[in-house]
């Protein structure tokens, strides 16, 4: 049975007993794991995206689209977690346990919690900025992943490497006074690391391979900005 399919009957059960009754089982992360930890983590995924939409007090269709971008949800399964997403979408209240949740799920894999972060951005990103409120929530969850600064801002910077402002040695994790033999070693390196075959061999969860191009793409820009700055 698939993760969607042990999700689609843990929720039917709990409506089964009516929605509004469950609502609080529901969304107590310490109380369900339907189907194990693929399961546990695609439920706190949800409601993470769902709240990181509502984040600045508006959800956008193009912040919707990002998350089914992102999550593919079988048709099967849309009705039940389009539920889960709007009922979780109504207010930011309590992301702080679904972080915690996934934090603990994949304490041993921080690849997996640097998609996590990457996912969030790209839904705040969705509208075309990330508001105030919205990098608050996204710095409070990347403080609960245990990122540090430079790497929360290496992970933002992602998001905004179009912006001719943005350092693309901050994109690649790297200081201006790199020589030009290690900037291209690290950036082989980075290419091998977020290869999709590289990601599922670390146990990347599938819902976290549709980021690999976006990250991918982040890091050739931010290589051919450098390689045109030092005439490589």
């Amino acid at each position: 049975m698939s993760v969607w399919n042990k999700i689609t009957d843990f929720l039917t059960t709990l409506n089964s007993g009516g929605i509004v009754r469950s609502i609080s089982s529901m969304f107590d992360p310490d109380n369900w794991l339907p189907g194990g930890k693929d399961a546990a983590f695609t439920l706190a995924l949800v409601a993470l995206m769902a709240k990181m939409a509502a984040a600045d007090g508006i959800v956008t269709n193009s912040e919707i689209a990002t998350f089914k971008s992102i999550v593919k949800i079988p048709k099967e399964s849309e009705k039940q977690i389009d539920r889960i997403f709007d009922l979780a979408q109504q207010d930011v209240a309590g992301y702080q346990s679904y972080a915690k949740k996934i934090a603990r799920l994949f304490s041993d894999n921080p690849k997996t919690l640097e998609r996590v972060l990457e996912s969030l951005f790209e839904i705040a990103s969705a509208d075309g900025m990330i508001h105030e409120d919205e990098l608050i929530y996204l710095k409070n969850i990347s403080d609960i992943f245990g990122f540090s600064e430079v790497k929360f801002e290496q992970i933002s910077s992602i998001f905004i490497v179009e912006n001719s402002e943005i350092d693309p040695y901050m994109v690649l994790g790297l200081s201006a006074d790199v020589s030009d033999e290690n900037l291209k070693k690290t950036y082989k390196k980075l290419l091998q690391e977020h290869h999709p075959d590289k990601m599922m061999a670390n146990n990347i969860p599938k819902e976290m391979l549709a980021l690999t191009n976006a990250k991918m793409s982040a890091i050739n820009v931010a290589y051919k900005s450098l390689k045109k700055i030092r005439n490589l």
